[in-house]
């Protein structure tokens, strides 16, 4: 597949030579395998890969071939995670002064704010604090040209087609523990859908989404227990025709979690979200026409 890369940071993949492109985005933020030789973590490389939102980048890797465009982060979520918003700092890994106002929100004071604390609880990454130029470092290397590259495809596909669809890729762990939205114990949906409470897309986009998985054989949840981060709320511009929807899958369907190895349901959960692909591509392609 044709597209750009960015060693250890991105990989944009476009439609093949022969395949016109469709008004649509997909884009895995964590699924990045890339650990980069300035981490410093305290933990082996065996236990960061349970930030990892493994295998996602594969799961959707047919979409391509569909018409649409598949960005992926190269680095690991646990060195910096695209999905938070660049002040959604901790203060308590910081050392030094930060120049610029920090707002840690729940999501930091969980441990999993722009810079991980800890892989799960109790599990963490640091046995020392962060200087400020490292996390500054991580931000322009890996955190800026992710959202740069994710904004160009969107934007060069709006101005093509006077809108565009974006689906923002993820796992979620199938049980949930003391660093998750949801009480510790909770068994997830299969899958998990997040609009924002519908300001990040239009909701005939959540409803095609959310019919086309249940007619493949999936449970399919709301807003619950996720509603969509910082790349939808980002991207998200419903009233600028720029539909930006949050879709989590539940690891066990695709993937042993303990090993992090793929599983028997790998090869069912990958056709299934090429099926969504060519649905969300044939949908964009109606949409766009509409409007022409």
């Amino acid at each position: 597949m044709s597209g750009r890369t960015i060693p250890g940071v991105l990989a944009r993949h476009d439609p093949p030579p022969g395949t016109p492109p469709v008004p649509v985005v997909f884009d895995s933020p964590h699924s990045g395998r890339a650990y980069p030789a300035d981490f410093g973590a305290a933990l082996p490389l065996e236990a960061l890969r349970g930030a990892e939102d493994a295998f996602v980048d594969e799961l959707f890797a047919a979409a391509p071939e569909h018409g649409a465009t598949l960005l992926c982060a190269l680095f690991p979520r646990s060195y910096i995670d695209a999905n938070r918003a660049p002040d959604d700092i901790d203060p308590r890994l910081i050392e030094g002064e930060w120049p610029r106002p920090l707002r840690p929100g729940p999501k930091a004071a969980l441990g999993i704010g722009l810079i991980r604390r800890a892989i799960a609880p109790g599990l963490f990454i640091y046995g020392r604090r962060l200087p400020v130029a490292e996390v500054e470092r991580r931000l322009s290397v890996c955190w800026r040209p992710y959202h740069a590259a994710l904004a160009a495809a969107i934007e060069r596909l709006r101005r093509a087609h006077g809108a565009v669809w974006h689906i923002d890729c993820h796992s979620m762990k199938s049980v949930a523990n003391g660093m998750t939205p949801d009480a510790a114990g909770t068994r997830r949906p299969e899958i998990a859908l997040g609009d924002r409470d519908g300001t990040s897309c239009e909701p005939a986009f959540t409803r095609l989404v959310k019919e086309t998985l249940e007619r493949l054989g999936f449970e399919v949840a709301l807003n619950d227990p996720y509603k969509g981060a910082e790349i939808v709320r980002r991207h998200g511009r419903p009233a600028q025709r720029r539909h930006s929807l949050q879709i989590e899958i539940r690891r066990d369907l695709f993937m042993n979690e303990a090993m992090h190895v793929r599983n028997e349901g790998f090869v069912r959960v990958q056709a299934a979200m090429s099926d969504l692909a060519a649905a969300v591509c044939d949908y964009a392609r109606s949409r766009s026409a509409a409007r022409s």
